[in-house]
């Protein structure tokens, strides 16, 4: 499990690195903007720039508590408007688990209540 946890974790980490950093150097081809809800959706991340708030959080290691809440946009977006990229999102979700069980000990805190004696 360890070996798996690494892996996942590599894979995880460049391809929040690579997309996270291609929405300001612009070096992988964007092909066309989506139809629909999706382009919408898009749109609106871009005119407003929140898409640069969403690609820091890609790019700077915060960790995967930060990471979470991404991905699940991700998904959300992906099964609910552009399913095209669903895979990916699917793939995504699952490094993130592997990684997230390898290090469960670090989220006690937020999952497991504390009883104060």
């Amino acid at each position: 499990m360890k070996i798996v946890s690494m892996i996942a974790r590599l894979l995880l980490g460049v391809t929040f690195l690579v997309f996270g950093l291609n929405l300001f150097l612009h070096f992988l081809p964007m092909g066309p903007m989506p139809t629909g809800l999706a382009g919408q959706f898009f749109g609106v991340l871009a005119a407003s720039h929140y898409i640069y708030a969403v690609a820091v959080f890609q790019v700077v290691p915060l960790g995967l508590v930060l990471l979470a809440p991404v991905i699940v946009n991700i998904d959300l977006v992906h099964a609910l408007m552009a399913p095209s990229g669903l895979p990916m999102a699917a793939l995504v979700t699952i490094l993130w688990i592997l990684v997230a069980l390898r290090v469960r000990s670090a989220f006690a805190g937020i999952f497991l209540e504390r009883v104060q004696d």
